[in-house]
């Protein structure tokens, strides 16, 4: 391992979250301070090599590169507007939760303070922190994230997607749509089967396999229609999907199955068909979603 991928790290926030971040580079090799409200948090990190900072001053001033992940963006205020003086000059990477308008208030913020800014979203829970199938999404200065890329690769696999620093809370709270859409479908999905005996281990298996093949591969050339403004109908139409899942409903009430997912869907390609869409490709529902 070179130098450079044992840059010294700060990680501020030792939640379940920043544990892991702060465990991860700790197994990488990196240097690694750590401050928390609650110092007694920091114990498990100490027995591992981490340097536990008296001071968010004291953490600050022992890293280049400064990992935040608190509570809320006024917890961050909280913690680093009285030490903005010793940021300056250095890398604040903020992984906190928040929206779009958080990130580009703080993205301001730093450039005032002469602090290079990176907001940031983690893709997975603690346990798939440090594994670098799990994308960790970044935007902000891109001088940063090119900077201190080697250190960001011990906590996953690290994607920038742009200079507008609040993408990365914008793909996340859009991805994190997409799993609860897919979540809820696959739930329900092993609600219907399993009350005709099918057990959830046996179900998820045909899921994975749907999604990872047609789910995937209309997707993908849905995309492309989304983009182009065009929707042919030439595989199954707004119509033919409302006539499908009315046969999800029928079967989903004949089992005492809550219906309140498929319906909702159902009303969405019906105002797709009074759109005009009818007879387009499904990807056509998104004029409805941007025009409710």
């Amino acid at each position: 391992m070179n130098a450079e991928r044992r840059t010294p790290v700060t990680v501020i926030g030792l939640g379940n979250m920043g544990a892991a971040l702060a465990a991860a580079l700790l197994e990488r090799g990196h240097e690694t301070t750590v401050w928390n409200r609650t110092p007694a948090k920091a114990a498990a990190l100490a027995a591992r090599g981490a340097r536990v900072a008296a001071t968010p001053a004291e953490a600050v001033a022992s890293s280049d590169l400064v990992i935040a992940c608190v509570l809320d963006h006024d917890a961050l205020h909280t913690v680093v507007d009285p030490v903005v003086a010793t940021l300056a000059g250095r890398t604040l990477v903020n992984l906190t939760t928040g929206s779009p308008e958080q990130a580009e208030e703080f993205a301001a913020w730093a450039a005032a303070h002469g602090v290079d800014y990176l907001d940031g979203a983690v893709m997975t829970t603690p346990p798939g922190v440090g594994s670098p199938e799990m994308m960790f999404l970044y935007s902000g200065l891109r001088t940063a994230f090119d900077t201190h890329r080697p250190a960001l690769e011990a906590l996953g696999d690290p994607l920038f997607l742009g200079a507008d620093a609040g993408l990365a809370s914008l793909y996340d709270v859009a991805l994190l749509g997409l799993m609860w859409a897919a979540f809820g479908g696959w739930l329900h999905g092993t609600a219907l089967v399993g009350a005709d005996g099918a057990k959830a281990t046996e179900f998820a298996p045909l899921a994975l396999r749907w999604l990872g093949g047609a789910v995937n591969a209309f997707i993908t050339r849905y995309a492309a229609q989304v983009d182009e403004g065009r929707y042919p109908g030439d595989d199954a139409t707004v119509d033919v999907q409302i006539a499908a899942i009315d046969h999800l409903i029928h079967a989903a009430a004949d089992r005492g199955v809550d219906n309140a997912l498929p319906r909702l869907l159902k009303a969405t390609m019906e105002r797709t068909h009074a759109a005009g869409h009818g007879g387009d490709s499904f990807a056509s529902v998104i004029e409805v979603l941007r025009k409710p």
